[in-house]
């Protein structure tokens, strides 16, 4: 051991510390672990991430990818009404419905429907799963 080094010191032990009081410590470092009193979410507020709103699927042979042009129409395995998926860096979130807002200017949003909880994730629908 290194000279003038101080086991209890070093890790913020003020004395020698019987059994007892030992395991009723960790269990309070488990719990402050487990349940934080308040979590500062002003710390990612700024983080960037990317939102898509997963309108469907198609499988196709390459060679009729190739001739698609300006103009193809590509038919998705999703139909009118059904719920979309809304994916946040890759893992969704909620899924929704399509809803236009703006007949003139050609704009659609989505309506929340189902959101996932935090610390759980929705599955993905079977039609989608890859």
């Amino acid at each position: 051991m290194p000279t003038g080094f101080d086991p209890a010191a070093a890790f913020g032990a003020a004395g020698a510390v019987d059994e007892e009081d030992e395991d009723s410590e960790g269990d309070d470092e488990a719990k402050e672990a487990e349940a934080p009193d308040h979590v500062d979410l002003d710390l990612v507020m700024d983080v960037p991430v990317t939102m898509q709103v997963v309108l469907g699927s198609a499988t196709m042979p390459v060679a009729n990818i190739l001739k698609l042009g300006r103009g193809a129409v590509v038919k998705l395995d999703t139909k009118v009404g059904d719920p979309v998926d809304v994916v946040v860096n890759g893992r969704i979130v909620a899924r929704g419905e399509i809803v236009v807002i703006d007949k003139e200017e050609q704009r659609f949003g989505i309506t929340l429907t189902e959101v996932a909880k935090p610390g759980s994730k929705l599955q993905a629908r079977n039609s989608r799963a890859a």
